[in-house]
């Protein structure tokens, strides 16, 4: 809200400053007969035109995206722009043939007084105030629009200075110092009208900013867990940078981790670019430092299927492959066996016929059913037992004890701590231990979980 706001006042401050400079100099040039004054005159009455153009175009340019128009309406400024252009165009060419006709025929010198350089020294300070003013608005909304609009208050100086250069001379007796200053003025607007169509039609056109590209692609490859760009792609829409590109990522990684890296993304476009609008397609790639097992586990991940205990033997000649399948404790034998076998083939494509896959069927864990809290006793008589069963052994402080009660049995669930030199598969076997000897004592126990963590510091 602040930017639009600072846009449309600094524009409609613009016009009022245009019409009023532009009525005084075509006034006084008229009544001193001065080409170049009136000129100039014409001059600033397209840039109050442009001016007004500007002040509805940035109005209607910062709304959102809608049905109709998918990246905004920041072109708008661009199609305002291209407009005003072919505006200084027609202008410079009048004026020019004027001049020559002037030139030509020897037209008398304007009638020279102090007005017209009063008139002039005003309208140079008030431009140059304007210039200012719309030039940091520019930068700051990344308007297009006001951009064309400070360029045009910057060469409105440039031709009150001619025309003063062509006043003085025709004030020294040179006849023809008015028409040249005329002349010099349509020299100035053409050439500024050929420097508008240029960056114009370039933004039109969705020419790459320049060093857009390189600044995007290393903002994006600087992000965690990006392997390279693929391709990128920029474009400017009014104020906002569109970036499209298609990155590699670990193909090891799960789609939330996918999804993290495209929000990191978004954001360090944002760092770089200001308003900038990400549209990120993520490639799975593989990694040189993929493991056997990595690999594995990806097309197991591929196919939907919940594997563990994943073993490999590298024999040389030979790679075998252990792994443990949990599919629905419920399914036929056959079916199981059919999946097992699919899951063979699919590691046997990744890595040859010769590799040896020996898969272990089991059933899947169920889900745990819903259940009520036991009575603050039974937990006591829980917490009890495993504190007996742990002894005076490595694992010791059981703590966070929770009993529930649910229709298969009752689920424990503790915390235990070790010691931090214990091996992960020295702790697992002792407390594997414990939760056999819990459920040997309470029959009515159906689940445990454990988590053991190393002493507090």
């Amino acid at each position: 809200m602040t930017s639009q706001h600072n846009k449309t006042s600094v524009a409609a401050i613009s016009i009022f400053a245009s019409g009023g400079m532009a009525a005084a100099k075509f006034v006084v040039g008229i009544a001193i007969g001065s080409l170049a004054l009136i000129s100039e005159a014409l001059h600033s009455s397209i840039d109050l035109v442009a001016t007004i153009i500007t002040w509805a175009v940035v109005r209607v340019s910062d709304k959102p995206a809608d049905e109709e128009h998918h990246y905004g309406h920041g072109k708008l400024e661009s199609v305002s722009a291209l407009g005003v252009t072919a505006l200084l165009y027609v202008l410079a060419g009048g004026i020019l043939v004027e001049a020559y006709s002037r030139l030509r025929e020897g037209t008398p010198p304007p009638t020279i007084s102090a007005v017209p350089f009063v008139v002039l020294v005003i309208d140079i300070a008030v431009n140059l105030w304007r210039a200012r003013a719309l030039h940091r608005a520019a930068r700051e909304t990344r308007s297009q629009a006001l951009a064309a609009d400070a360029l045009h208050f910057a060469s409105d100086v440039m031709g009150s200075c001619a025309v003063i250069v062509g006043l003085i001379l025709a004030g020294l007796g040179f006849w023809w110092g008015d028409a040249a200053a005329a002349a010099a003025v349509a020299v100035m607007i053409a050439a500024l009208g050929l420097r508008m169509a240029g960056s114009t039609v370039q933004t039109l056109v969705d020419r790459a900013p320049e060093g857009a590209q390189e600044k995007a692609t290393a903002a994006i490859r600087g992000v965690p867990g990006v392997i390279d760009v693929e391709r990128l792609r920029v474009r400017m829409v009014g104020a906002t940078t569109f970036i499209d590109t298609i990155a590699k990522v670990p193909r090891t990684y799960p789609i939330d981790r996918v999804e993290d890296i495209k929000r990191n993304a978004q954001a360090a476009v944002a760092r770089a670019f200001g308003d900038a609008d990400l549209t990120f397609a993520a490639v799975p790639v593989a990694r040189d430092n993929e493991t056997v097992r990595d690999r594995i586990m990806v097309i197991a991940r591929n196919s939907a299927l919940a594997v563990h205990h994943v073993t490999v033997h590298d024999l040389g000649a030979k790679l075998i492959v252990s792994i443990d399948l949990e599919v629905d404790a419920d399914m036929a034998l056959e079916a199981a066996h059919d999946v097992a076998n699919t899951l063979e083939r699919n590691i046997k494509e990744e890595f040859g016929e010769d590799v040896e896959v020996d898969v272990h069927i089991e059933p899947l864990e169920p889900e745990l059913p819903f259940g009520v809290d036991a009575a603050p006793e039974r937990v006591q008589t829980i917490a009890a037992a495993l504190a007996e069963f742990a002894g005076e052994g490595d694992i010791h402080d059981i703590h966070n004890v929770r009993v529930r009660n649910t229709d298969a049995g009752e689920i424990v669930n503790f915390h235990c701590r070790a010691a931090p030199s214990m091996s992960v598969i020295k702790v697992h076997e002792q407390v594997d231990a414990i939760e056999r000897a819990l459920r040997r004592a309470f029959p009515s126990v159906k689940r445990v979980i454990s988590h053991a963590e190393p002493p507090r510091a």
